[in-house]
């Protein structure tokens, strides 16, 4: 049986576990796409006010 000198070549890490294997990634994520719904929502909201007479 012979033995092989080259050990096997790691397997790339894919581009969604890294991302998901940062937590301060995932934090700065989850801070900021509430944030910017809330300000997004209240701009709607502002734009929808009907104008005083």
């Amino acid at each position: 049986m012979p033995q092989d000198d080259n050990p096997p070549k790691p397997e790339p890490v894919p581009f969604f576990q890294r991302m998901l294997d940062n937590p301060f990634l995932l934090l700065f994520i989850g801070v900021v796409v509430p944030t910017v719904f809330y300000i997004l929502w209240g701009i709607m909201e502002i734009a929808t006010i009907p104008v005083a007479p």
